[in-house]
């Protein structure tokens, strides 16, 4: 694997030496150097980047201000000649904290834990979809038995005060739940809310009009807060016009 990295330092020598070091570690790839943290902010924003080696002490915001004011940041090993701000930066998630001057083998063991995480971050996502490839079926609890049901059968579900209504193709399942915890069950690429009181399959979906949506021979509502994000899902790249 390779992680693309950059570095924001305002010293040029201690860029230089960041520098050298990544070129000798073959699983870092430098996409770009800062002398200060606002001109990163673009790659940052933009790029695929999956590290960041930040100096805390610079003109104008330190790196660690810096770092509070990103909201999506990559993992962060600060390279700084403070010690006593490895605490803080600790505080922040921050992957490793290196003190200045820096040495080959610190630096190269810094980077290690780098790989490490993005390692352990890989399976994780390839076990949770590998979960989510075989799991295509749940049980409930209805009329007193536990009944399998399938992703692929469920049409719509169905809020009704204090149960939940699960309609498949061949029938409909009363069960005591709560609307939510069938909501934060449900896979999200495959079934999304329209209402309060509804949730839909999207592969099931035949047309809308207006605020409603027409699955077979049932008509669901689809309330205005959830309109534009529910049609952004639905349509997104499935769309075809002029």
């Amino acid at each position: 694997m390779t992680i693309n990295c950059i570095i924001i330092d305002d010293e040029p020598l201690a860029r230089k030496g960041l520098r050298e070091y990544i070129a000798d570690i073959d699983f870092l790839k430098l996409a770009g150097e800062f002398d200060t943290p606002l001109k990163a902010v673009e790659l940052l924003n933009n790029g695929d980047i999956q590290l960041l080696f930040l100096d805390i002490q610079m003109p104008k915001i330190t790196g660690l201000e810096f770092l509070k004011t990103i909201q999506h940041t990559p993992p962060v090993i600060f390279t700084t000649a403070y010690p006593q701000y490895a605490l803080e930066g600790f505080e922040l998630n921050a992957l490793d904290y290196l003190v200045k001057p820096v040495s080959f083998d610190r630096f190269l063991k810094a980077a290690i834990k780098a790989k490490e995480y993005y390692e352990v971050r890989q399976k994780n996502i390839a076990r949770e979809n590998e979960v989510a490839v075989t799991q295509d079926y749940f049980f409930v609890k209805a009329d007193n038995k536990l009944m399998k049901i399938f992703f692929d059968d469920v049409l719509f579900v169905e809020a009704l005060q204090n149960y939940v209504t699960i309609h498949t193709k061949d029938r409909k399942y009363i069960t005591y739940l709560t609307f939510k915890s069938v909501e934060e069950y449900l896979p999200v690429d495959k079934f999304t809310k329209t209402h309060k009181s509804y949730i839909v399959s999207l592969s099931k979906i035949d047309s809308i009009e207006g605020n409603e949506i027409h699955i077979a021979n049932h008509h669901i509502p689809i309330s205005r807060n959830e309109k534009d994000a529910f049609m952004e899902i639905l349509l997104k790249g499935k769309f075809l016009k002029r």
